[in-house]
């Protein structure tokens, strides 16, 4: 991750210009690092999430060597002990037995060490052969360079892994003389191939986004290629890579060391510091070479494919060998002031764990909530055969509609009304804000009011709008649309959007959006578009929000079911 920058991105939408200031992670409040929470203000946040993990109080940012070991899951995290802003980071440490009830335990790492005495930043884990885990994660030595250390637990044969030791000769890894020392940071999980064991690591050269590769036998002494596993120019900084293979078929997921085999791709995934998103390509990895080469057609950087078009960042993956899958955590920021992060005491949640496979084309990844969320749905409320005419909405009652689990699928009788692509119509984000849910479209806007106060003072709508393209196919947008979500002041309230992969065979469009409180987590599509929000209502809170599914497009849709669930909160949720 990184020091301090701020990025001004300037987006020209009706012709109005909007200026949005995109703070990195290590933005410091110096006055607030340190601020204790209140208890008071802990239990009566009404925004405070329900069965998003997160910690009791404080900040948190990037997830950290996710695994599976011994019959726990393990989460560590970057996390401020004393305060709700970034500072002080550590590596906190949760395990659960299903990814959904979380305990805390002491936390694993903090700086301790000349090679780590200024950060404990990002890293990874590799479960060793014959050993079990070893960490990698990024130390700020006392000259403030950033140099990749290595941490292995006390006693391999605890499955909690309670305590962790620094090996006394880190650092493994130190910039070489022609790198930028500043701009060298978090590891992967390492993967063994023709006898050794590899890993790399983000950073940069000039303009030029790198993720550089490094090489070893016996895990402790890493020798840099002479080459970067990729880079691309013009992408800036590359934190938190994550690169692992992905089966062509199936849903299954693979072990990062798993035997290459022709029906296997492999996925890299770049944070992009300058836009504060996460972007993937999916190609060809040559292990006798050490050369990775995007498929044609995967773009690196911000024309390239997204995990998540919303609030979702500095993402990590682990294979989960329980379940033969490859499960991803994100971590999602506040959209509200630092001032009001430490009045109310938190500060920064992980989106719900999701299963990530291929889609059956091969251009592009799918994602879907694990399915242990599902054990949290409590009361069910079942709807059929709606029929949306323009301006209509139907509220969807029964159910805690703050902290819910929603289901839709929408039939689309025609796309005769479709509007025209327009082909400069490039960046789903600037067109979600400039035709929002209430502009009339043909085939949409239709979607679900999400967090809606009992007069629609509030709402978050997410919902789709389909366009004509001059090929004869059809484009697809998803959007989220945080402008109305609250009337509160000093709040970033963004149109997030993406566009969609669909085929319209059969005239039909999924959508799950996960409710809970300030976080509207939504899934198009069976999963190939998704949007997480954060958002704060100032009316649409507890038993005060309300759900509504709409159509404010001229082209009748109908709904072919609603499958709606309040969501219980986890029994254990680090508490």
């Amino acid at each position: 991750m990184k020091i301090i920058i701020r990025v001004i991105i300037v987006i020209v939408v009706l012709g109005l210009t909007w200026k949005k200031e995109v703070e990195a992670t290590h933005k410091v409040y110096k006055d607030y690092q340190n601020v204790e929470a209140t208890q008071h203000h802990l239990h009566t946040d009404h925004h405070r999430t329900a069965f998003h993990f997160h910690p009791p109080k404080h900040w948190i940012n990037d997830p950290n060597g996710p695994m599976y070991y011994k019959g726990w899951y393990h989460l560590f995290y970057q996390y401020n002990p004393w305060g709700s802003t970034w500072g002080n980071i550590i590596w906190a440490h949760s395990v659960s037995k299903d990814l959904i009830n979380w305990v805390a335990l002491d936390p694993a790492l903090h700086e301790s060490m000349p090679f780590d005495i200024n950060g404990v930043w990002s890293g990874s884990a590799t479960l060793l052969p014959d050993y079990g885990p070893v960490l990698l994660y990024t130390g700020v030595n006392s000259r403030q360079d950033q140099v990749q250390n290595l941490a292995y637990p006390e006693d391999p044969s605890d499955p909690l892994l309670r305590k962790w030791v620094k090996a006394d000769y880190n650092p493994v890894i130190s910039p070489s003389s022609d790198m930028n020392a500043t701009f060298f940071r978090d590891p992967t999980t390492a993967w063994r191939t023709g006898g050794h064991w590899k890993i790399v690591v983000g950073g940069k050269r000039k303009h030029r986004g790198i993720v550089h590769l490094y090489r070893s036998k016996d895990f402790n002494k890493w020798t840099k290629s002479r080459h970067p596993l990729h880079s691309a120019p013009n992408t800036g900084m590359w934190e938190c890579p994550d690169f692992y293979p992905v089966p062509i078929d199936g849903k299954h997921g693979l072990d990062t060391s798993s035997v290459l085999t022709t029906d296997v791709k492999h996925v890299l995934k770049v944070s992009l510091d300058l836009t504060r998103y996460d972007y993937y390509t999916i190609g060809h990895y040559d292990p006798i070479q050490d050369k990775y080469i995007p498929n044609n057609g995967s773009v690196d950087g911000w024309d390239g494919l997204r995990y998540d078009y919303g609030n979702f960042y500095a993402s990590k993956s682990f294979y989960d060998p329980k379940k033969r899958r490859r499960i991803l955590w994100g971590w999602a920021n506040e959209s509200r002031s630092a001032q009001e992060s430490v009045l109310k005491g938190w500060a920064g949640i992980q989106a719900i764990p999701r299963t990530v496979w291929m889609e059956p084309n091969g251009k592009q990844l799918v994602q879907w909530p694990v399915e242990e969320v599902n054990s949290l749905r409590g009361n069910k409320v079942e709807l059929t055969k709606i029929r949306l005419e323009t301006g209509k909405h139907v509220e969807i009652k029964g159910i805690t509609a703050a902290q819910a689990d929603v289901e839709v699928m929408f039939h689309i009788p025609s796309l005769e009304k479709a509007q025209e692509f327009d082909p400069r119509w490039r960046n789903a984000q600037d067109l979600c804000a400039k035709m929002g849910s209430t502009v009339n479209g043909g085939v949409g806007p239709f979607g679900l009011l999400t967090l809606a106060s009992h007069n629609l003072e509030e709402y978050t709508p997410v919902f789709f709008r389909i366009f004509k393209h001059h090929t004869n196919n059809h484009v697809v947008l998803l959007c989220s649309d945080a402008t109305s979500s609250s009337l509160g002041k000093r709040l970033y309230k963004p149109s997030f959007a993406g566009f969609v992969n669909v085929d319209f065979s059969d005239n039909k469009l999924a959508l799950r959006t996960l409710i809970d409180h300030s976080v509207v987590e939504s899934f198009g599509a069976g999963g190939k578009t998704c949007i997480l929000s954060r958002v704060y209502p100032t009316l649409a809170v507890m038993d005060k929000a309300h759900l509504h599914v709409f159509n404010n497009g001229s082209e009748t849709i109908t709904v072919d079911h609603i499958h709606a669930w309040s969501m219980n909160k986890p029994s254990k949720m680090n508490n």
